[in-house]
């Protein structure tokens, strides 16, 4: 059976190319087109398209206030598309499956078609879609940064960060031998990460716990933690009962 496809964009022009594109995929089936989120509304509510390529920036009604009106038990796969890098990561945070920049080329989207297949197959098989919805619920949290690399945004898995610090009014984030900034408060970035796998041991610094190698003692009842690549981050003693008593030997 074809995956069905609903285009929304205020854009005519931006319409018919997503169509243009879609046509050319022998399992998608273009059941209709909007050109606002009202008409998105009523369009999927009327058709059930099973993924949405919604845009961002529509008058009046836009991208994310379309998904927030959805009832999450009959939302369609979203796959965001915009002009504009700074949505990203708010994109992915509505549950996009993925985030298409303007003007659409054929292999962004083609990657974007490889995910929503997979989904659709999975939610056509109840068990698995149980399992997904269950895996959902265990990963509330962050798990993708979107940030600007070479004049690109850049999705990094929060898995693989080692360690956050406090710059200013941005957080940098250190990946292996990578830095990017992001424009973020320390609290409100600590409020989204999992507390399982990222600590705060210092006003300026939030580290994964996966890359901590060892700590030792240190002057006024602080400590030093030592990353696995040798990184030598300070615990101060108002953040130091968030590590085990054992990691403070």
């Amino acid at each position: 059976m074809p995956i069905t496809a609903l285009i929304v964009d205020d854009e005519p022009l931006a319409r018919k190319r997503m169509h243009k594109l879609l046509r050319g995929l022998d399992d998608v089936t273009v059941v209709g087109e909007a050109a606002g989120g009202e008409e998105a509304l009523r369009e999927i509510g009327e058709r059930h398209p099973e993924v949405v390529f919604l845009d961002v920036q529509m008058p009046r009604l836009d991208g994310f206030e379309v998904v927030r009106r959805l009832a999450p038990d009959a939302r369609p796969l979203i796959v965001f598309v915009t002009a504009y890098e700074q949505y990203a990561l708010a994109a992915f945070r509505a549950s996009a499956v993925q985030y298409l920049l303007k003007p659409i080329e054929r292999e962004p989207l083609r990657r974007a078609m490889a995910r929503v297949r997979e989904l659709v197959a999975a939610r056509s098989y109840p068990p698995l879609t149980e399992f997904l919805a269950r895996l959902q619920q265990q990963t509330a949290f962050m798990q993708h940064i979107a940030v600007k690399s070479k004049g690109r945004v850049r999705l990094v898995r929060v898995e693989q960060i080692d360690w956050f610090e406090s710059a200013g009014n941005y957080v940098r984030l250190h990946v292996g031998s990578e830095r990017f900034l992001l424009r973020q408060t320390m609290n409100g970035l600590e409020q989204k990460l999992d507390p399982r796998q990222f600590v705060r041991i210092h006003r300026t610094t939030i580290v994964n716990l996966g890359r901590i190698r060892d700590t030792r003692s240190a002057s006024h009842g602080d400590h030093i933690v030592v990353l696995h690549d040798g990184t030598e981050l300070l615990l101060s003693r108002a953040y130091r009962e968030r590590l085990a008593p054992r990691d403070l030997s």
